[in-house]
């Protein structure tokens, strides 16, 4: 089953992208490079794509996993951006409707909050209309038995009562991944831990990059007639290698996100709810779970390993308390935790939650195309965007016309099931050939909710590896979806599975303890490791368990 997208094909690709010359050449591999990379490939562009650490390793794996409808820019009223949101918000959903699902959020009022009745029945339904929510959709005000039933342990002294509004959850690092499968599948060849070391120039345009392999330190020469920096975070020190760092640079905003075990969190509904110091923030009951997000804090530090501090902690644990005063949930209670950056474009004497969300594409002197700010719910418009430009300059330039984008319409890997109303009974017939095949329907389901259409790629591999997977004494659909990284998602190192194809490490740590060894010991067989490799990745493992519960003393 030798796959395009598989790591043990990585140093092949890599050695064959050195003899191409590529239309566009995208250096980032978080969701708006992924959809740079699909938008581009679909059009026929010839596409490679460079991410330095895995896929969605930055912020598209750190989110507050919601598609917004941007209410909150209602109240700094962005009224453009709630409605370009809102309506692509309902484009992602019906491409991807395996990672993306509606959920219904509870805004709970009470006296002296920040929402009175009145103004959040008109912006809510000032958000339905901007955001053109369907009709089975639309928001509803709830008197205060309505909103306590909803959420029985919101705070209730002072309550008036509570907005009811659809948000759309979604799961970032596989939406970034099922993506770049989709782009990959129209021909883009995109590889991780390549890290771009220096751009190469003619005539002072620059007209490719210098990669470098982050495990074997080998170098690579790509060629492209364009490129883009779509790398989030580390937009500027790109800028600053391109010498074009000038005029508007980024400011690092931390969000962190805590997760608790529904045992102590027994949260029904998700709430969106004001803290005393006036910021909003989430609670969100997933998979037997509830966490709560997010902080907002400036953040001038070592990007590529954001972490929770003891401030952060404290402050959503009071954040619990305030709003869910019942609870009295405390420090010892946090089961995971994340924390991620928000790259945000900085203008000068802005508070950090004031400064626009908004995405940017800039050009340097040399040619190169950097993409900005931004949100994960925009990230097909802003590839449309940058791909519209490339298509404009390469025409110009005489190479042919790649015509309009087609993305809109376009089903990501995974969701080829036709439209978010065939979801569920899609997901029935699925649980059914599961438990057919010997799982348990829990199992099979959340197989068929992670993979949609590609489920049936799992339940291949399941009769395949039966004997391997008793032999190393790890459930056969487990063993499965591990193959399955490493083969079609090009999951390089153990971390990458437990964090960004499965989410486990957030959303299941106990899972993580119980099958690390015995799968990094399988991906160390199929990627042929020396003991030593094998140790290192463990421990990198281990560290981010580490890190995920203990916070840095701040």
């Amino acid at each position: 089953m030798e796959s395009l997208f598989s790591s043990r094909n990585r140093e092949n690709i890599l050695a064959n992208m050195t003899k191409q010359k590529y239309d566009v050449l995208i250096i980032g591999g978080g969701i708006t490079g992924a959809g740079t990379a699909l938008d581009a490939a679909s059009r026929g562009m010839k596409t490679a794509l460079f991410e330095m650490q895995d896929f969605a390793a930055g912020t598209s794996s750190r989110s507050t996993k919601l598609v917004h409808g941007g209410l909150r820019y209602l109240k700094q009223f962005e009224v453009k951006m709630v409605a370009e949101v809102g309506k692509e918000r309902a484009i992602v959903y019906e491409n991807g409707p395996h990672v993306t699902t509606p959920e219904w959020m509870l805004l709970p009022m009470h006296k002296g909050g920040t929402f009175g009745k009145f103004s959040t029945s008109i912006g809510l339904r000032v958000y339905d209309f901007l955001a053109g929510v369907k009709a089975s959709e639309r928001r509803s005000m709830l008197n205060v038995e309505e909103t306590l039933k909803k959420e029985p342990l919101v705070k209730k002294e002072g309550l008036k009562g509570g907005g009811y509004y659809v948000e759309y959850r979604t799961d970032d690092a596989r939406l970034t991944i099922e993506v770049l499968k989709e782009a990959v599948k129209f021909g883009a060849e995109a590889v991780n831990y390549a890290k771009v070391s220096e751009f190469l120039y003619e005539n002072g345009k620059v007209v490719g990059v210098m990669i470098e392999d982050v495990f074997t330190n080998k170098t690579y020469k790509v060629y492209a007639k364009k490129i883009v920096n779509a790398t989030g975070p580390w937009v500027d020190r790109l800028r600053e290698k391109d010498q074009s760092k000038e005029g508007k640079h980024l400011q690092h905003t931390k969000g962190v996100h805590l997760v608790f075990d529904q045992s102590v969190f027994p949260l029904k509904q998700a709430v969106y709810f004001d803290t005393p110091d006036g910021r909003m923030v989430f609670a969100i009951p997933r998979d037997g779970k509830a966490y709560v997000g997010t902080t907002d804090t400036v953040y001038n530090e070592d990007l590529e390993h954001p972490r929770m501090t003891t401030n952060d902690r404290d402050y959503l644990i009071e954040a619990i308390g305030y709003m869910f005063p019942e609870l009295n949930i405390t420090a010892d209670d946090v089961e995971s935790s994340w924390a991620g950056l928000r790259p945000l474009i900085h203008e000068e004497g802005k508070d950090p939650s004031e400064i626009s969300r908004k995405d940017e594409i800039w050009t340097s002197a040399s040619g190169l195309i950097t993409i900005a700010g931004g949100k994960l719910t925009g990230y097909r418009k802003m590839a449309e965007q940058i791909v519209d430009l490339i298509r404009t300059r390469l025409k110009e330039e005489g190479y042919g016309d790649f015509g309009p984008c087609k993305t809109k319409t376009m089903p990501i890997s995974g969701g080829h099931i036709g439209g978010s109303q065939h979801l569920e009974d899609f997901i029935e017939e699925k649980v059914a050939e599961g438990i057919a095949a010997g799982l348990t329907k829990q199992a099979a389901k959340q197989i068929a909710s992670r993979y949609g259409s590609n489920t049936d790629r799992l339940f291949e591999r399941m009769t395949l590896l039966k004997e391997e997977a008793a032999k190393r004494r790890v459930p056969v659909h487990i063993l499965a979806e591990m193959d399955y990284g490493i083969e079609e998602e090009m999951a390089v190192i153990p971390a990458d599975f437990f964090v960004r194809r499965t989410g486990a490490l957030f959303f299941d740590i106990h899972w993580v303890r119980t099958y690390k060894d015995e799968l990094t010991e399988y991906m160390a067989d199929k990627l042929n490791w020396e003991d030593d490799t094998k140790v290192k990745h463990l421990k990198a493992l281990n560290q981010l368990l580490h890190d995920a519960v203990v916070p840095l003393e701040k």
